[in-house]
């Protein structure tokens, strides 16, 4: 393994590769046996996550060692915090391991080479979606990151192995890509939205997913029914099938239910937020008709051990 001189060494290198996010950066080191080298650098208050891929073969290889700074991880409901030198070997642990910071943490990531240089690839072609979003809406950038963080949380209570976490990322986090296709004028009205106004809006979900299917990202295109089904109800009131109950996939539901809670928690153009206390009434009011009652349920319990604390 490299040590931290032979890192802060290489890290000078101004042509090293580096991909930004809005919560990290990774910067490609080098790689040696198979191995690939990044220094993953994570800002304060933010959170990311790990998790075991049981594709993955018997040597394949995942791991991150903190250099500087404290990571506070969740795993199976154990918390801890983990200090230099600890490290998180994503082959030893089952189902999704969420990671917090309060201060910057830098940390050595290694993984076998072949998906390293796939991952890193595709990682900086979503950020490149990403920014698309953000200079179309700012406000859309900032909710989707918020709707897939909540998304993943909630997801890791409903299905603890973890399995499909990736696919739901991708569906969460550009559940509302299909704006893109919007008329700028007909997002940000601040006014009443004429019948075919609202029709436009509503084509975002049809759009959205047409985008996802013709993606480069196989992720992303396996992910494009979580943005086509994400406004269907319960109660098969939504759009755009009228798909009602169980019809709608647990991902699309999820997303529904942290989306919409969003929604009312946030200023709009053409709306003041409500307060917390008045969004989770609503939240309650269309359990069972608008949302999925037991995604509901999950949702503001994992609402209430945070402290009705939201992004």
């Amino acid at each position: 393994m490299l040590t931290v001189e032979q890192i802060q060494d290489i890290r000078m290198k101004a042509y090293l590769p580096r991909v930004f996010t809005d919560q990290s950066v990774t910067t490609y080191l080098g790689n040696a046996e198979n191995i690939s080298y990044s220094l993953y650098t994570l800002f304060p208050n933010t959170t990311t996550w790990v998790y075991y891929n049981s594709n993955n073969s018997a040597d394949f290889v995942e791991r991150y060692t903190i250099l500087n700074g404290e990571l506070e991880i969740d795993w199976d409901g154990q918390k801890s915090t983990l200090h230099r030198g600890d490290v998180i070997d994503v082959n030893k642990y089952g189902g999704i391991v969420t990671c917090n910071t309060e201060s910057h943490v830098e940390i050595l990531f290694e993984m076998t080479s072949s998906t390293f240089e796939k991952s890193f690839s595709e990682r900086e072609i979503i950020q490149r979606d990403a920014k698309r979003i953000q200079e179309v809406d700012g406000y859309t950038y900032h909710h989707c990151t918020r709707i897939r963080d909540y998304s993943i949380e909630l997801w890791k209570r409903m299905r603890p192995n973890g399995h499909g976490v990736a696919i739901l990322s991708m569906g969460s986090y550009f559940h509302d890509i299909g704006k893109l296709a919007i008329p700028i004028e007909i997002l940000n009205k601040t006014g009443k939205l004429t019948d075919d106004e609202w029709k436009v809006i509503k084509m975002h979900t049809t759009l959205g997913a047409e985008m996802m299917r013709n993606h480069e990202i196989e992720r992303i295109r396996k992910a494009a029914f979580i943005v086509e089904e994400h406004h269907e109800r319960y109660d098969g009131k939504g759009y755009p099938h009228g798909l009602i109950g169980n019809e709608i996939s647990i991902e699309a539901s999820i997303v529904s239910v942290v989306d919409a809670f969003d929604a009312m928690t946030t200023n709009r153009v053409y709306r003041k937020a409500m307060t917390i206390e008045e969004a989770i009434q609503e939240m309650e009011n269309g359990k069972g008709t608008q949302f999925h009652p037991e995604v509901v349920d999950e949702f503001l319990a994992m609402l209430e051990e945070k402290q009705n604390k939201w992004i």
